[in-house]
């Protein structure tokens, strides 16, 4: 009797995967063949728990001159989701005792020129606090009142990470994808960039402009100019998350937040920002995560992770709307049905 108890338990633990993959499949196709939406969807969509895939899909095109279909291997601009491997690298310089978090940026680049170096701190930096417009404007508002997102300030955080290390910011990337297995995860440049699929911006009027390769100069790369896979994206959440890129303490700090702001995908209440992190503990489930938006880039990207569950979310499209109010209308409606197959 007992044996068979234990038979019927595991049976049923085999079933829960692909019962939970059916019904996501089912949901994600119905939202993106509803004619009721307000713009097609052309990207990658994964959704894995506890390190198994359940729900791998691609819908669209990777290059509609040539006729080429995406695929859920193919590699994409992850945009801001860059920003959180920028704050890793900043906090394993903090690890070795290299950076100090609430220090002024001045002792770590003596070289600017604008007096705020000497108030900024690197703290503020990562978490979008310190006030930088540009490196060559006066501040928006005086360093740790305010939230102002920045991506100067991420490019300034990479020119630490190089000053402190001694190597420069691409060689620290790569030396960590490496580390780590993340092979599919590249530090744009000449050599790598046709792995891209080709990215399409729509504008308001209607007409669409195909743009082939990064756009991002070598220097803005730390802010939102790395390419990787969803799976890629999947396993980062699973590293990170899990302690095996920082250590607990560290980690702790990056997860921790003072100062909240809101944004679309994540829906109609503030919530917090860590270190290159947006952190939702406001309701019933945390959820950790960050968007990355460039019309110029002709990319849409969404990565969240949900500790309880283990479970990451990952969509990148290939594609970018001018018309804001549609730019995220399915990163929002997947991260729903997310939710509600999680229970809340």
């Amino acid at each position: 009797m007992r044996l068979l108890s234990l038979l019927c338990l595991l049976l049923a633990a085999s079933c829960v995967v692909p019962a939970q993959e059916a019904g996501y499949a089912h949901a994600i196709d119905s939202l993106v063949a509803a004619s009721s939406n307000p713009r097609p969807f052309s990207g990658v969509i994964l959704i894995r728990q506890k390190g198994k895939t359940v729900l791998s899909r691609a819908y669209g095109m990777a290059d509609s001159s040539t006729g080429t279909v995406l695929k859920p291997e193919d590699q994409f601009a992850i945009l801001s989701n860059t920003k959180q491997m920028t704050a890793v690298l900043v906090l394993q310089e903090v690890e070795k005792g290299h950076i100090d978090l609430h220090t002024p940026i001045r002792k770590y680049l003596p070289g600017l020129e604008q007096g705020w170096a000497d108030t900024v701190t690197v703290d503020q930096l990562l978490n979008h606090t310190g006030g930088v417009v540009m490196p060559d404007r006066p501040l928006a508002f005086r360093p740790g009142t305010q939230f102002q997102y920045s991506n100067a300030g991420y490019a300034l955080l990479a020119q630490i990470t190089e000053r402190t290390s001694g190597r420069s910011y691409a060689t620290q990337i790569r030396t960590l994808f490496k580390k780590y297995g993340l092979k599919h995860s590249l530090f744009p440049d000449s050599s790598n960039q046709q792995n891209l699929v080709r990215g399409y911006r729509h504008r308001t009027d209607g007409s669409v402009t195909p743009v082939k390769g990064i756009v991002f100069s070598r220097e803005q790369v730390p802010f939102g100019g790395m390419i990787a896979t969803a799976g890629d994206l999947a396993l980062w959440n699973e590293l990170l998350h899990n302690g095996k890129l920082l250590r607990p303490e560290t980690y702790t700090q990056m997860v921790h937040y003072h100062i909240k702001n809101r944004h679309p995908v994540f829906g109609e209440r503030e919530i917090g920002y860590g270190y290159g992190l947006r952190i939702n503990d406001e309701g019933a489930v945390k959820e950790y995560g960050h968007t990355g938006y460039a019309a110029e880039q002709g990319f849409t990207a969404v990565n969240l992770y949900y500790p309880a569950s283990g479970t990451s979310v990952v969509i990148l499209e290939n594609q970018a709307y001018d018309n804001f109010d549609i730019a995220y209308y399915y990163e929002a409606a997947i991260r729903h049905i997310v939710l509600a197959s999680l229970g809340y």
